[in-house]
Formats: structure tokens, C-alpha cells, sequence
């Protein structure tokens, strides 16, 4: 049950390169791509997507990319995207067809009536997220604030959005190096975060690798050096480790799909690399084993095998399946004295947290093998976050509170996630940084306005303390305050403290200068 990606990742640790960055591209065609579609939907309207690729074809064939090549190979190349996130047919269709109503004479009244109103939403969703006019922050901004608003609209949008920009990204070194490092920096900062978001590892992960080259290119050749050779030392000791295991959860019949070997995305080993002084010894998942079980129980079960045949690190376990990632991850991490003493890192999880780690949102549309069938309904609505940060881009107008409140909302929706709990167990979920009060205005805004104290982990914090994942945080209220401190506004990192302590001053200050003016109460 591997999917056509991790057949390729086994190959390209044996090779020594990650799967993302291939060698040599395959040749990609339509009776290619209905092939992929068919090995995991057998059911699927293979002659739908044959039409919809005539009627692409036939739209842009006056049209060349910038690669000299026919136009069509890009709308294909998006398709193929989907069809490896085993997404149905409609949004495999709508890839194939994102770009007719910009880029050539059909219309999008034309594909509504030749494909449905579903699929035309879909594609005027992309049309909608288009070519944007202005440059710099104010390019930014409003691919930002339309990204927002095509999730909130329809997320399936953004899957074909996320598919056609790593293509693009992938073909960049046909256009000029300004251009090249514009929609690269873009990619890294708001599509690869966004995907983040979304639980859409994989997606992630190609987004920042293909982007990094062009961002970094002297980062990039290092961390490939550096990854390459250190992939070549341990891939004999990996393939020892790999059998090993296997024979350890044989013998104690834990029923297994597969275990394998992951490599580690080349810009998130980048980015591990700057927090640990470049030092690779220090990074001990650059070649991971991950196992894939049956359900949830064998996943503790073969936790528990592993740590019988091999000696954990200590503070290294992670039980992401008791407390799942703010964007949705589950699996059990841990970090093992492995042969010879050599430390490795184990992922262990079941096929269904498998996929969601891989498509994130995008797995509450994807194909089934096993119940032969889509899996979607209230699983595949949009996130809140998604619908609250569309509202907040409606309502702003004034251009330098929207840079203001840019700023904010990149802290909130692009910075790392933690976890941290109320003395009764919820979890709440913030961005990295966030301090007591943040915590405490994520609670409720009148637990803000009016906090005076904080216990974490049972000892008197500061209101100011940044908070760690994990701690305990217990808010001490004054119902006698009137209302939270001006001076908070200096260390909050949310969105949400931020307006609420803003708006408390705004208000105050309104009631102060009306007792000023004579005769008003």
C-alpha cells in the first residue's frame, strides 16, 4: 500500500538524492496521467479527464511556456499533482482547466457548460487568485489576503493552486533570476506556510525544496553536499536497522503494512541545520525509520517493541496521536540508542494518519483504497482559522493598519504551533513566542482584559513569559480591573491580544476626551 512517491523515496535513498528532485523528469502525458488516476480509482470518469485535456490542448495550443515546450504540458503537470494526492476527478479536471479563462479565448461560461457548475467554480477560484498587478508589499498583501479568501471560499482551490506553483517552480530556470527569486521567496513564505497549515507535509516540503535553490542557492548547494554525503555514510546502517525492525515486530506478531526509510526534506534539514550551529551530529532525523501499522493500539504496541530492543533518549518521545499537531499530525515519535549506538529516529503511525500527514486537508477528498471510496463530508470543511482570517481580510481597509495587521496574522498563521493547557486538560494552541496573556485572551477576551497573574507549571510567572509546549498555564483574574494593561500591547504576539488590547485603549480613550467637552456624559 505505498504510494508512487515512497517507491521513490526508497529509490532515492539508495541513490543518495531525495525524491523530490528527480534526475530526470519523466515524459508526461494523458494517457499517463488517466493510468495514475485508474491505479487508485478504478471506478474513475477516465473519459471526462481525456475530454477536459482535449479541451485544454485545444485552447492553449497557440501558446509556449517559457521552456519553449506547448502549453499544455503545465495544466497536465498540475493534473498529475492531484492525481498523486489521489484527488477526485473534478479536481483533476479543474487542474487541467485553471487556466483557460486567463490565458486563452474560452470562457469560464464555457467550461460550466461543458463540465458542470462544480468544476467552474473550482477553476474560477483560480482565475480569481490570477495574475496580481502590484509589486512589492503590496503584491504581498494581496496575494496573501486572496490566498485567504479562495481557502475560505473553497480549500479545494488551493490544492490546484498549490499544484500549479510547484510546477511553475520546478520550470523557473527558463525565466529571468529577478523573477526566478520573486515567485520563490513567495513560495516560501506564504504557500509553503500555508500548506503547513493545511497538514499538508509533502506538499510543504516540495514547495520549500524547489523554492530553496532560488532563495539560497549558495544554502541550497551546501545542504545538498551535506545531506547527500551523510545520506551515503548511513544508508547501509538505515537498511540494517530497517530489517532489524521488521524482525522485531514479526516476532511479536504486530501486523504492519511496511517500514521504511525518510529522508528529510532538504530545506527543513536546512533550517534544523541554523538551530543547531550547522552541526549535523546534532540532527538525528535526517534519515528516519518510519512504520506503518494497522490501527492505533499496534501503534503503542510496536512503540513498545522498539524500546525493548533499543534505549530511547530521553525527552525525546513524542505521542502525537494523544495530542495531535495544531495542523491535524498524528504519529508517535521517538529517538533510540540504535546498533553500535548510532541514534536514530522512529515515526510510527497507522495508513489513515499516514495519508493525513502527507495531504493534510487534502486527505478528506482523497481516495480510499481500502473502503473504495472519497472520503469527504463535514471532515472536508474549512478549517476556523481559514474562515476567521477571511473575515479579518474583508473587514480592514486603512492601508497601514492592514500592513500592521499583515504582520500579525503572519505571526499567527505561519510561525511554528505549540500546545498549552488549562489546569482542566483543553489545549490551547498558539503560535511559538505567545506569552501568558496571549494564552489567556485565546481562553476568552474578559480572561484577558482582566488577568492580573499567571501560574505556570504551578510556580508565579510574569504575564510577559514565553510560553514552551507542553506547560500548564493557570490564569489569575482581578474582576475589579477595568480592563487589560496599554503597556501588553509590547509583548503579545497573537492577532487577537493584540486588537483586543488596542480596542480597550481606543475605547477608553474615546471616553476620556468626551469628559473633557463640557456637558457630555
Amino acid at each position: 500500500m505505498t504510494t508512487s512517491y515512497h517507491k521513490d523515496v526508497a529509490s532515492a535513498c539508495k541513490q543518495g538524492h531525495t525524491a523530490d528532485m528527480p534526475t530526470v523528469a519523466p515524459v508526461q502525458t494523458i494517457d499517463g496521467l488517466c493510468e495514475a488516476v485508474l491505479a487508485f480509482d478504478p471506478q474513475a470518469d477516465t473519459a471526462l479527464i481525456r475530454r477536459a485535456y482535449a479541451f485544454a490542448e485545444e485552447a492553449h495550443r497557440p501558446q509556449k511556456r517559457a521552456t519553449g515546450e506547448p502549453y499544455i504540458i503545465h495544466p497536465l503537470a498540475t493534473a498529475f499533482t492531484l492525481a498523486d494526492m489521489k484527488l477526485p476527478t473534478s479536481i483533476i479536471v479543474a487542474g487541467l482547466l485553471h487556466d483557460v479563462p486567463e490565458d486563452t479565448e474560452r470562457t469560464l461560461e464555457e467550461i460550466e457548460s461543458a463540465f458542470g457548475a462544480d468544476v467552474a467554480g473550482m477553476v474560477g477560484g483560480i482565475t480569481k487568485l490570477g495574475k496580481i498587478k502590484y509589486r512589492g508589499m503590496e503584491r504581498y498583501m494581496e496575494n496573501l489576503r486572496k490566498m485567504f479568501l479562495a481557502m475560505a471560499a473553497d480549500v479545494r482551490v488551493v490544492f490546484i493552486k498549490f499544484a500549479d506553483r510547484l510546477h511553475n517552480l520546478q520550470t523557473l530556470e527558463a525565466i529571468p533570476p529577478q523573477k526566478q527569486y520573486r515567485i520563490a521567496l513567495e513560495s516560501l513564505e506564504i504557500y509553503a506556510p500555508i500548506a503547513n497549515r493545511l497538514g499538508m507535509g509533502e506538499m510543504k516540503g516540495r514547495l520549500e525544496d524547489a523554492a530553496f535553490k532560488y532563495v539560497l542557492p549558495k544554502e541550497y548547494q551546501w545542504s545538498k553536499e551535506l545531506a547527500k554525503k551523510t545520506r551515503e555514510d548511513k544508508q547501509q546502517y538505515l537498511d540494517r536497522v530497517l530489517v532489524l525492525a521488521e524482525e522485531e515486530l514479526k516476532e511479536t506478531g504486530i501486523r504492519f503494512t511496511e517500514v521504511h526509510g525518510r529522508a528529510k526534506h532538504l530545506y527543513s534539514l536546512y533550517k534544523k541545520l541554523l538551530k543547531n550551529e550547522r552541526n549535523i551530529a546534532r540532527i538525528y532525523d535526517i534519515m528516519a525509520v518510519r512504520v506503518i501499522v494497522e490501527n492505533v493500539a499496534d501503534c503503542y504496541a510496536a512503540l513498545g517493541v522498539i524500546h525493548g530492543r533499543w534505549t530511547p533518549l530521553k525527552g525525546r518521545i513524542k505521542d502525537y496521536i494523544a495530542q495531535p499537531k495544531p495542523n491535524g499530525y498524528r504519529s508517535l515519535h521517538t529517538t533510540v540508542f540504535c546498533e553500535d549506538g548510532e541514534i536514530v529516529e522512529f515515526q510510527i503511525r497507522t495508513l489513515e494518519m499516514h495519508r493525513e500527514a502527507e495531504y493534510g486537508i487534502a486527505a478528506h477528498w482523497s481516495y480510499d483504497e481500502e473502503k473504495k471510496k472519497y472520503i469527504t463530508g463535514k471532515d472536508a470543511s474549512v478549517p476556523t482559522w481559514v474562515k476567521e482570517l477571511a473575515d479579518i481580510q474583508e473587514e480592514l481597509q486603512d492601508k497601514k493598519r492592514y500592513v500592521e495587521s499583515l504582520e500579525e496574522l503572519k505571526i499567527d498563521m505561519f510561525k511554528d504551533r505549540i500546545f498549552v493547557f488549562t489546569p482542566k486538560g483543553d489545549v490551547i494552541d498558539l503560535p511559538e513566542e505567545s506569552t501568558c496573556v496571549d494564552f489567556a485572551y485565546a481562553i476568552h477576551t474578559d480572561i484577558g482584559n482582566t488577568c492580573s497573574g499567571a501560574k505556570v507549571n504551578d510556580a508565579v510567572s510574569p504575564l510577559e513569559r514565553i510560553l514552551k509546549n507542553g506547560d500548564m498555564v493557570e490564569i489569575i483574574v482581578d474582576k475589579g480591573r477595568k480592563g487589560p494593561n496599554p503597556d501588553w500591547i509590547k509583548f503579545v504576539k497573537t492577532h487577537h491580544a493584540k486588537s483586543k488590547i488596542r480596542q480597550y485603549a481606543k475605547t477608553t480613550l474615546r471616553s476620556w476626551i468626551a469628559g473633557m467637552i463640557p456637558g457630555h456624559k
